[in-house]
């Protein structure tokens, strides 16, 4: 059947730069929980890619109601722009906790989860990248899902070692918090991933 209105083709190119965006705010994260350095300079650094993201996702939405035809179902790019902008969203949330609580020591076990997380953006910014020719995308959406899973080992462990080893209760608390902030933005980066598997398996 001959197309006789073209899809808006831009929301690939918005979903990519937004990726992107979410790689950029985890990857600093990751930084800044390897080396405590400057952590306030780069906390604000964080903020405004977190602020980025939230233009990001309204530019995505405006554009939405703007547009006749899409390139994939209209409830799907709602939800993609939606569950990448919560990725970022916890990333950033990770972030204030290590101001709000004045955590200032590494944790080997949440510059792991930080890890992970980068590793689930990355992967998400491939298959987002390859979303408008469907190419091996679904083999992202399983390893994104794997590392989640790796992520919720981590994170059991970590709790678990947390109250085996630290006696002070009010540091016990904060670092419980931080690592169950980082587990939910594996979470949403599964999220994402699911979003992404719909779109490829109702366009096959």
């Amino acid at each position: 059947m001959v197309r006789l209105v073209p899809r808006e083709t831009k929301f690939f190119g918005m979903f990519a730069e937004m990726a992107g965006n979410v790689t950029d705010g985890a990857r600093l994260l990751l930084e800044i929980l390897q080396d405590f350095q400057n952590v306030e300079t780069r906390l604000q650094k964080l903020q405004e890619i977190e602020h980025r993201g939230d233009d990001l996702t309204h530019a995505i939405i405006t554009k939405l109601n703007q547009t006749f035809i899409t390139p994939f179902d209209r409830e799907d790019i709602h939800r993609l722009a939606t569950t990448l902008d919560d990725v970022l969203d916890y990333v950033h949330a990770a972030g204030e906790r290590l101001s709000t609580y004045k955590i200032t020591q590494r944790s080997p076990r949440a510059t792991r989860l930080a890890e992970l997380i980068v590793r689930q953006t990355e992967q998400i910014a491939t298959a987002i990248s390859k979303l408008d020719k469907h190419d091996s995308v679904l083999d992202y959406c399983v390893e994104i899902n794997r590392l989640e899973n790796e992520a919720d080992s981590v994170a059991r462990e970590a709790i678990g070692k947390l109250f085996e080893e630290e006696k002070d209760p009010i540091a016990l608390i904060k670092m419980k918090e931080l690592f169950e902030v980082l587990e939910m933005a594996t979470d949403k980066a599964e999220d994402v991933a699911n979003v992404i598997e719909t779109v490829t398996l109702k366009s096959a």
